[in-house]
């Protein structure tokens, strides 16, 4: 398959097993389109993209090369990145052999939201934006593809879900892995009991997983980046390039490094919540509990890993295990499985797979966000499971912080007869913003 493009047995492939894991896999459903609570159906589906770091230049390329798919506008607080997007428009579209239409660009995305032309949002801002954004964009009725994780706050999370149902929109979490054949291969032999009763999951998401408090060094807000905005709700931290990576345009020089928003309590959550919204979410898609959640999580404590126990006995260590790749390794009373990005093995000759490296894509994830909006029905990873998948990230983060045992109730959605970790399910906003 070439880089630019999909091939036809490629999409057919992955998305044809897509599609049957919505009836073979209990954790994958779709949304009946008779009747169908969304809005109207787009067959020219035109795409405005609100926060375009690094990212989102990955997410543009998908999602032009998907036909009929038009990126129309920009929303960004840095003046340079949006006019690095309109040029990556333009090439795009050059290499294609298609006319150029510049995409209007905005610094406040609510006026991007406001216009009438976008049918979609694409949102790839920091964390401590998602949930916003999406909320406003579920009050403009426009489609959304939000990157993971859902949200920066367990309450942002419930607020989001509301929003998505109560205004008939599609919402797509980025969590990509869901549409490669590997990963829907092992959660469906796990839900199908193939591997016989599950006593442990084992979840690597890299070494030193919860985020720290904010230590970097003041420096000098860089000329067309609007520092307020791209607070926002949270706190007044000073400005540090690592942030928000610098760019320039002439001669061309893009981030150097992803955003180290991620790596701070202030505004991120760590890589519990980087890769915890890709790999914790694999381990209860298969547990079947990805509309649920854990009962107890138990912070790390000498050699013990930090746990989240489920109802069914169940236990999801974070630890690392192997060769120490970011992964998920199934654990059950017939055998094993283990499972990461381009990687699938198992105790079970006969559950094996094929390990061509197409089969293990997730190109058509996008193709799938596509295509539920045309149609009108749910995504592979819908708003319910992205706040669920998120929830266990956070409370592990919770735990954490608090170092000691909690109580989950995954249903109501709160720590049980435990005022203080409640107290960390939300924040105050700052310059005047709520939900």
């Amino acid at each position: 398959m070439s880089g630019n493009s999909f091939s036809r047995r490629k999409f057919l492939s992955t998305s044809l097993l897509t599609t049957a894991g919505a009836s073979l896999i209990p954790g994958l459903s779709f949304a009946s389109s008779d009747s169908s609570p969304f809005q109207p159906a787009h067959e020219r589906v035109r795409l405005g993209f609100i926060g375009v770091g690094r990212q989102a230049m990955g997410l543009l390329n998908n999602f032009m090369r998907i036909p009929g798919v038009e990126a129309v506008a920009a929303a960004d607080v840095y003046a340079i990145k949006r006019e690095r997007f309109a040029l990556r428009v333009q090439k795009n579209l050059t290499e294609a052999g298609k006319p150029y239409v510049a995409p209007k660009l905005y610094e406040d995305y609510r006026e991007l939201l406001a216009n009438p032309e976008v049918d979609a949002v694409v949102i790839a801002s920091p964390d401590h934006w998602h949930a916003l954004m999406a909320i406003d964009a579920c009050r403009a009725k426009k489609d959304i593809y939000l990157e993971k994780p859902l949200t920066f706050t367990i309450k942002e999370g419930q607020e989001l879900v509301k929003a998505v149902r109560e205004n008939g929109v599609v919402l797509a979490v980025g969590s990509m892995q869901r549409a490669a054949v590997n990963f829907q291969t092992a959660a469906m032999h796990v839900q199908r009991g193939r591997l016989g009763k599950i006593s442990q999951v084992l979840v690597h998401v890299g070494d030193n997983p919860h985020p720290k408090p904010y230590d970097l060094a003041e420096e000098a807000i860089p000329s067309g980046l609007n520092w307020e905005k791209w607070l926002g709700p949270i706190p007044t931290l000073p400005f540090n390039d690592l942030l928000n990576p610098g760019i320039s345009l002439n001669p061309e020089k893009n981030e150097s490094a992803w955003g180290a928003w991620r790596w701070y309590q202030e505004t991120g959550g760590g890589l519990m919540t980087d890769w915890g919204a890709h790999m914790i979410d694999i381990a209860q898609w298969g547990l079947s509990m990805d509309r649920n959640g854990p009962i107890e999580v138990i912070p790390a404590s000498g050699d013990q890993p930090l746990t989240y126990r489920y109802a069914n006995g169940v236990e999801v260590l974070i630890t690392k295990f192997d060769e120490g790749r970011q992964g998920v390794k199934f654990l059950g009373e017939k055998g094993w499985i283990k499972v990461s990005r381009g990687n699938y093995d198992t105790s079970l000759a006969e559950l094996q797979i094929g390990k061509e490296p197409e089969n293990f894509s997730f190109g058509a994830h996008h193709v799938d966000f596509i295509d539920c909006i045309r149609k009108r029905k749910d995504p592979i990873v819908p708003v319910e499971v992205g706040h669920s998948t998120c929830s266990a990230c956070t409370i592990g983060n919770i735990a954490h912080q608090l170092r000691r045992p909690l109580k989950w109730d995954p249903i109501a959605q709160v720590f049980k007869d435990d005022w203080e970790a409640n107290s960390k399910l939300h924040y105050v906003y700052q310059r005047g913003l709520s939900l």
